[in-house]
């Protein structure tokens, strides 16, 4: 993210006033895809707030994310519910399939995968999210059909 855009975004929060810090690290994030511990630290001394509190808040929210983002960012709901719906299974598949590790993303640049506490939706579960989509009542052979037609537009 080039000083100016940072400058852009900062300007609209007044300095030094730390309830800013919320939409100001969602619009960061918007604009660069993740945050950075540089982009954490700029922002901190903006809003005269240490490190460790800027990155004490972003690590708090699911929202944020701190390093770059496959083509296809997949996050599997890990809550009570999916969990009763087998979603451990289904991220041990998904790390078979996509030869990534929770929390990371593939050589390729085309898959990152995540999990969540809870999606908020456990009427639903099992839940997966893929680029902002819910797929909801997820099976087994629903997602292995998921991640084959996601592979065959990547390749």
């Amino acid at each position: 993210m080039t000083k100016e855009i940072l400058e852009n975004i900062l300007s609209k929060y007044p300095a030094n006033k730390k309830d800013g810090l919320l939409p100001i690290l969602q619009d960061v994030q918007n604009q660069q895809g993740y945050l950075t511990d540089e982009l954490l630290a700029q922002v901190g001394k903006y809003l005269n707030l240490p490190l460790n509190k800027v990155y004490g808040v972003a690590t708090f929210y699911d929202q944020f994310i701190f390093h770059p983002q496959g083509q296809y960012h997949i996050r599997i709901c890990r809550g009570t519910a999916c969990h009763l719906f087998g979603s451990a299974t289904y991220l041990d598949e998904l790390e078979k399939q996509l030869k990534v590790e929770v929390g990371n993303t593939s050589k390729d640049r085309k898959f990152s995968l995540e999990v969540s506490n809870c999606m908020g939706a456990c009427e639903s579960a099992p839940i997966v999210n893929i680029n902002d989509v819910f797929y909801t009542h997820v099976t087994e052979p629903e997602l292995s059909r998921i991640i084959h037609s996601l592979k065959e537009k990547t390749e």
